[in-house]
């Protein structure tokens, strides 16, 4: 069995006994899985949407990171419309400065829209609020687990 502590910018895959990790700010961390839980493949998204040519391969980037999720899916058999997700992360580092709409917000837009468009099923979401989220999952059965700590 092995363990894949992700730092922001990361994506893994695991197999089932496999632990997949992050610590999340204001990231957003999605979990892709087949849903007998065999396989899972984690990122750890930092900015939203598309791009510039220069980091056309940085999966700090959502569209990019989503990519390579679905390649790793796709060369171990499974299809993600076939996939179910759990969605965490998003939270407003600063809430004293930030009120309203802030880069976590726009994080979770922004993943929750593409999971939509790809009509991948959220299986649970932790997602908002002022905090940093620690994130395990073993792929396995079980829930994530999901540690919530205060900025205040």
């Amino acid at each position: 069995m092995a363990t894949f502590e992700l730092m922001p910018g990361d994506v893994a895959l695991g197999q089932a006994g496999d632990t997949l990790k992050t610590l999340l700010g204001s990231c957003v961390s999605v979990i892709l899985t087949d849903p007998r839980r065999t396989v899972g493949v984690m990122c750890h998204i930092v900015h939203v949407g598309h791009p510039n040519a220069a980091n056309k391969h940085n999966t700090a980037f959502g569209s990019v990171a989503m990519a390579d999720m679905v390649r790793r899916l796709y060369q171990v058999g499974f299809a993600p419309r076939s996939c179910e997700a759990y969605v965490v992360g998003g939270g407003n580092m600063f809430p004293n400065l930030f009120t309203h709409h802030h880069v976590g917000a726009n994080n979770v837009d922004w993943v929750l829209g593409y999971l939509e468009h790809h009509k991948i099923r959220i299986l649970k979401q932790d997602l908002g609020g002022a905090g940093y989220r620690r994130l395990l999952w073993t792929v396995g059965p079980d829930e994530p687990a999901v540690e919530t700590v205060s900025t205040s």
